[in-house]
């Protein structure tokens, strides 16, 4: 089982959401069986490798990656998912905000359009395939697929906004999928692969022609996959298309650009080491990491809108993410890991908050401020105080909806004593110590005081919005909240204090993922020297 496990994570949201398809929309609790019975398999699927990845079963391949051979036909003539550190963490986060984004929907969103079932399963069919294929072709498919289905589930719902901002959405990942495809194919006609672990064994061996298309394909390549992570300046999409998504689609697009990012990260370790000018090293991702905190901040403080804000502090964490990414060496690609995790959880939890927070109407100055009037203070000096404070009782669902805003604030401006902060903390910390061993130090002071800004820039935009949405006016109508729709909230953050909780070991989990993209020959080993079936046992079956 252990053998095949690999392909679950493709298979099984496939199946699931084929077999929802043939169901119409009043079989609902058909679909809700199908997809927790999906969901709990993935669920599964992804733990299980991850401690595959991390040596914790014993029967971990060799170098900690798990190759499966589809067709069983062997790298690089067959198609072949191959799992590491990286991979298995990134599988993992996946299925957390999965179930999280579709508990939530379970309560009212699923039901205000058709297929939402069937599309979400779609979307995370594209999301697992892309994080453990060893192909750029089937990048691409997988690319498609979770973009095709994202489609969908951005305008589920309808309104007129939705399908305005869902075309820009449409258009420029058209543009990037077609870039894509264009690069893919000059690298195919250059060095007659796309086996990631193969192209990084030829690309050093090219001729200068060949090697100039290329480095030209390379590039096209880095462009599109900047494009996907939400880079500046064709980021412009994102606020409008985020922000009119329904709630739980919005959320689990929280994860989207880092899709773009992981590519980056993926080829980039494969590819530096041949020389590849391409996207993949600070030459480009670092000066495209800080115009992106930078527009993201920007953006942040001029957001009007409280979804809005949400969406350019997504921006704001794929520029970080780009930046410290695009620092030489592997000093920041723990820290940065573990950013992406924390920001990803906190987003998605965001989008849920400001959702409900929706419902009702601004929260009273009347009954969060303190004032004469609400406490009767008129004769300090009477020995008779029973009465000298009047209390106002404070709604349990208005207290949950404050606290978790104020927890996602926290978590995205980076304030302690959430794994925000320690995430922040150790991305600096490392971006200081960097500084001393690198040939370009001022890019490291670069980064810490981009990073330290857009915190601040953040923690204005949070003030401001928290004091619009709790502080406004006196009319109020406390909103019905479903309990099903406030775990997935509370779940998250505590996930995040967990985070902040058990720093160490999964600083020390994600160092390890750093270190193993450093040593790109792990990778390329494991997935070139794997035999099919047939081999091993010495002939066809």
């Amino acid at each position: 089982m252990l053998q095949h496990l690999p392909i679950f994570p493709v298979a099984i949201p496939l199946m699931a959401a084929g077999l929802m398809l043939m169901l119409r929309e009043h079989r609902r609790r058909y679909k809700l069986i199908i997809s927790v019975i999906s969901l709990v398999l993935q669920f599964a699927s992804a733990l299980t490798l991850l401690m595959i990845a991390d040596g914790t079963l014993s029967n971990t391949p060799a170098g900690g990656v798990s190759v499966y051979l589809l067709g069983d036909w062997p790298a690089p003539f067959g198609i072949v998912l191959a799992i590491d550190r990286l991979s298995a963490l990134m599988l993992l986060l996946t299925n957390i905000l999965a179930w999280a984004c579709w508990v939530y929907a379970t309560a009212r969103w699923d039901k205000v359009g058709v297929h939402f079932h069937s599309l979400f399963q779609l979307l995370l069919m594209g999301l697992n395939g892309a994080f453990m294929t060893g192909d750029l072709f089937n990048l691409f498919v997988f690319f498609e697929v979770l973009l095709a289905a994202s489609y969908g589930l951005m305008l589920h719902g309808s309104g007129q906004a939705r399908v305005r901002a869902g075309l820009h959405y449409i258009a420029v990942n058209l543009v990037a999928s077609f870039l894509l495809l264009i690069a893919i194919a000059l690298i195919y006609g250059t060095t007659g692969t796309l086996n990631m672990a193969d192209l990084a064994v030829r690309a050093g061996d090219l001729a200068n022609s060949d090697r100039l298309i290329f480095e030209a394909a390379i590039a096209v390549l880095g462009i599109a996959f900047l494009i996907k992570a939400a880079a500046w300046p064709l980021n412009y999409w994102l606020p409008s298309a985020y922000g009119t998504a329904c709630a739980p689609v919005a959320a689990m697009f929280a994860i989207m650009t880092k899709v773009g990012i992981y590519s980056l990260l993926r080829i980039g370790s494969l590819l530096l080491p041949t020389g590849a000018p391409a996207a993949f090293g600070g030459a480009w991702m670092f000066p495209a990491g800080i115009a992106t905190l930078a527009f993201g901040a920007v953006g942040m403080l001029a957001a009007q809108q409280p979804e809005r804000l949400a969406g350019y502090s997504i921006i704001v964490s794929s520029g970080t993410l780009l930046a410290a990414l695009g620092m030489p060496g592997v000093i920041l690609t723990g820290p940065a890991l573990y950013y992406m995790i924390s920001s990803v959880l906190a987003l998605a939890a965001f989008f849920l908050v400001l959702e409900l927070i929706s419902r009702a109407k601004p929260f009273g100055a009347d009954l969060l401020a303190v004032s004469q009037e609400i406490f009767d203070l008129d004769d300090p000096h009477s020995d008779d105080d029973s009465d000298d404070v009047v209390g106002i009782a404070i709604p349990g669902v208005m207290v949950f909806l404050g606290m978790s805003f104020i927890a996602c604030a926290l978590l995205i401006i980076g304030l302690p004593p959430l794994s925000g902060f320690v995430a922040k903390l150790s991305l600096l910390t490392a971006a200081l110590k960097a500084s001393g061993n690198t040939p370009e130090p001022l890019n490291a002071w670069i980064l810490t005081a981009a990073v330290l800004l857009a915190g601040i820039a953040g923690l204005i935009a949070m003030v401001r919005t928290g004091i619009r949405l709790f502080w406004a006016v006196t009319d109020i109508t406390i909103p019905r909240l479903k309990l099903i729709e406030a775990i997935p909230i509370g779940s998250i953050i505590l996930l995040c204090a967990l985070m902040s909780w058990y720093a160490g070991p999964i600083s020390t989990y994600l160092e390890e993922t750093a270190d193993q993209l450093d040593e790109p020959n792990t990778y390329i080993n494991a997935v070139l020297q794997r035999h099919s079936l047939r081999d091993v046992s010495g002939g066809s079956q």
